[in-house]
């Protein structure tokens, strides 16, 4: 019984896909934050197009998460 619930739990793991959160980028380069949202506080000086990228690219490059986020 116990293979059975460990069976179905990895089941249920793997049948989901991976959602990784979008999050925001003032520009192409040059970027210092990244933002959960489009509209956040800290993106509203930005000159330069608000770019999407996937949270583990940006941490990836260096970025850290905007003091507004937190």
């Amino acid at each position: 019984m116990k293979f059975l619930i460990v069976l179905f739990g990895a089941l249920l793991i793997t049948s989901f896909p991976n959602t990784e959160k979008e999050v925001y980028l003032c520009g192409p380069r040059g970027a210092k934050k990244y933002h959960f949202s489009k509209t956040c506080r800290g993106l509203s000086n930005c000159k330069h197009e608000i770019t999407p990228k996937k949270q583990s690219e940006a941490e990836a490059l260096g970025l850290t998460l905007c003091g507004w986020e937190d």
